[in-house]
């Protein structure tokens, strides 16, 4: 009889994490677990498909822009319809909403309804698709609200606080899967050669504190006076060591939030002269990446707000967000608010 050798990995599956949680919960019939299984499997298509995407005809733009405002890659189209093909016939979800699509992505006639609801953004930081940098696939998903048939706009319209799950895919070095369903955050590495995602960080905690701001500097002089103020504090020299902040940004939100998360520190997208409303889409980024980074211990506002609580009035709402290690979040609130006075209190 082989003997426990706790030095040796233990080769935890996605799947079997997924079971063994099902198995925690009595009540539960099973449909969750099959929702999370296809997104994995969309997602290794969609990964496919970006590591050869400079061998086969899908870098560069198509000649449409979505309802953002933002030119649709081909990558882009081809994330967006392989998701929505994987989810649309298993019978547990009852609507999903895309931020390439105008307009709610209903069920197809002939197949169930469930009694979920997916919104996802299916390839985050595409920009960056022909410079071959991390780029990735963020989703959250919701109970329905209306009794049943066709999903309507109230089941998508739901403040971020009643997500019942949210994840991401990142496309990079190595492809790897972190979700949350409210029971901790936990990450997977795609391992190839079997095709199977294997735990890789269990149960993530984020730093309370860290040393890392990540935002788009060249931005700065739309900021507000507030704001301006707090990076000038994270670059001073503190007695204690504590800073300066170093700044690391790459550009795609999914690989910055991802950073942020394992290291500390605080991501921020703020409102500005040019997005008012803020730029990133509150419903397919800031919640489902809010509701991961609370998960893990973190926090994030709109500078005024905690993120989850804010209910969407618009399918495509944008919004400002900071986003991070407790204290950096805290910090960042306490200059947009007080301005002067905290900027001598931290000093101080």
């Amino acid at each position: 009889m082989l003997a426990h050798n706790p030095s040796h990995p233990s080769f935890i599956t996605l799947e079997r994490h997924i079971m063994e949680g099902e198995r925690a919960h009595p009540e539960a019939t099973g449909e969750f677990s099959a929702i999370l299984h296809n997104m994995s499997l969309a997602a290794k298509l969609v990964w496919r498909e970006v590591t050869k995407a400079g061998l086969v005809n899908v870098l560069g733009s198509t000649d449409r822009m979505n309802v953002s405002g933002d030119v649709v890659r081909k990558l882009d189209e081809f994330a967006d319809t392989t998701i929505y093909r994987a989810m649309d016939h298993g019978g547990h979800l009852c609507v999903m909403a895309s931020e390439e699509n105008e307009d709610l992505l209903q069920i197809p006639d002939g197949y169930p309804r469930g009694k979920y609801v997916l919104l996802f953004d299916p390839l985050d930081g595409s920009g960056n698709i022909d410079a071959n940098v991390t780029i990735g696939t963020i989703f959250s998903i919701f109970r329905r609200v209306s009794p049943g048939g066709t999903g309507t706009i109230e089941d998508v319209l739901q403040a971020g606080v009643r997500q019942v799950a949210a994840g991401y895919f990142l496309f990079g070095s190595s492809m790897m899967f972190v979700y949350c369903t409210g029971h901790g955050v936990h990450g997977f590495t795609l391992d190839p050669s079997v095709g199977e995602f294997l735990l890789s960080h269990s149960d993530i905690h984020i730093p309370e504190q860290g040393s890392i701001y990540s935002a788009n500097e060249g931005n700065s002089q739309r900021w507000g006076e507030h704001l301006q103020r707090y990076v000038g504090f994270l670059k001073e020299e503190d007695p204690a060591g504590k800073r300066p902040y170093s700044l690391r940004y790459v550009g795609s939100l999914v690989a910055d939030v991802h950073r942020t998360l394992l290291y500390g520190g605080i991501y921020f997208y703020p409102s500005d002269a040019k997005h008012p409303e803020g730029k990133l889409r509150l419903m397919y980024e800031a919640n489902p990446l809010a509701y991961i980074v609370e998960q893990a211990g973190g926090a994030a506002t709109d500078g005024n707000r905690r993120i989850l609580e804010i209910t969407p009035t618009s399918l495509h709402q944008r919004t400002p967000l900071f986003i991070g290690s407790v204290k950096d979040v805290a910090c960042v609130e306490g200059f947009l608010r007080k301005g002067e006075a905290h900027l001598a209190a931290q000093r101080g």
